[in-house]
């Protein structure tokens, strides 16, 4: 499920060669750290949003489960479970094969077992998208879709006005969420933005009767499955090919192949979707949430890797206290575009 397209370009070469030389267990422990900060952060957020809110968008809070096929692969990921609560505090309940049959039953028979981290919850990211730009609407923000950012003029050490395919608009502050594309404005922000597109695809299909009932990854297969109350998504893929907008049939039937050896349900159904995306990818695994270091009404929300989603009520949170000069709740340091 991985790949890189050779290349000599300076920019991804560099990245490569920064990410390589973070591959260690003292830089895991330490962003991980700052990552669990962030990602409690928005758990708790998304509880106040969808509570407050009445959000209808397939929330569920019964946990993540890492699903095994062979015995080697189960026991080995033991020795990572407990890295994980003794430097995080964040334990699985292990499940035996014969448990898991019960737990799951959408799942084969033959696996030798998985973790199940009970503290997990899952959405909808759709339906979460919907009910919140409806929310937004009914509170008076006007949502300008379809517009192109094409100059970012400046004046002295700040934003005037953003040149785009609708016009100038001008504000008191500017806030940059640009994803994979970010690195592509670095020189409009007079920064560093060192992102990579990490594409990945997803399937979704209608829901089978013997669906899953559990949000689950296939450590094995690199390979994640989704369920929904309409529908089921597999996803997976890491390519860092450039801003690649193809979907290759291969992709998908990898997807299927890959899913089929651990579920019950056939999964070479009519496709409903098939979609591919650029997670925007940091060589230090950590978001770039902050002011932008020579503008002074510029912020950047962008770099969440593959946790997007999951980052997103947090990130929201400390652009507000980073914009109205507040203390964050967090330690917000580490995200700095400074660092760069």
């Amino acid at each position: 499920p991985f790949r890189v397209k050779p290349t000599l370009n300076p920019a991804v070469l560099n990245w490569m060669w920064q990410f390589a030389r973070r591959c260690n267990h003292q830089q895991v422990l330490a962003s991980g750290e700052h990552l669990q900060a962030i990602l409690d952060s928005s758990q708790n957020e998304y509880r106040k949003i969808i509570d407050a809110e009445k959000l209808q968008c397939e929330w569920r809070e019964n946990g993540l489960l890492y699903v095994y096929k062979t015995s080697r692969a189960f026991e080995s990921y033991a020795e990572t479970d407990r890295m994980l609560t003794e430097h995080f505090g964040v334990s699985a309940k292990r499940i035996e094969s014969e448990e898991l049959r019960i737990l799951d039953p959408g799942l084969k028979h033959d696996l030798a077992g998985a973790f199940h981290y009970e503290g997990d919850t899952s959405v909808r990211p759709d339906l979460l998208n919907q009910e919140w730009t409806k929310r937004l609407r009914t509170r008076g923000i006007k949502l300008i879709e379809n517009c192109e950012l094409q100059r970012v003029a400046k004046e002295n050490d700040a934003i005037s006005q953003l040149e785009t395919s609708q016009g100038c608009l001008s504000a008191d502050h500017y806030v940059f969420a640009m994803g994979a594309w970010s690195t592509r404005w670095g020189d409009e922000l007079l920064c560093s933005i060192p992102i990579q597109p990490g594409k990945g695809y997803s399937l979704t299909m209608d829901r089978p009767e013997t669906c899953v009932k559990h949000p689950m990854l296939f450590p094995e297969h690199k390979v994640g499955v989704s369920p929904f109350d309409g529908g089921f998504r597999l996803g997976s893929m890491m390519e860092f090919v450039g801003y690649d907008e193809t979907i290759p049939e291969y992709r998908i039937e990898q997807l299927r192949e890959s899913a089929s050896q651990y579920l019950k349900a056939p999964v070479d159904g009519e496709a409903k979707e098939k979609w591919y995306g650029w997670r925007p990818m940091t060589w230090d695994s950590l978001p770039i949430i902050g002011r932008a270091p020579k503008l002074s009404n510029a912020i950047l929300a962008t770099g969440h890797n593959m946790l997007g989603l999951s980052l997103a009520p947090a990130t929201g949170r400390l652009v507000s206290e980073i914009l109205l000069d507040s203390p964050t709740h967090i330690a917000a340091q580490a995200f700095s575009p400074s660092r760069f």
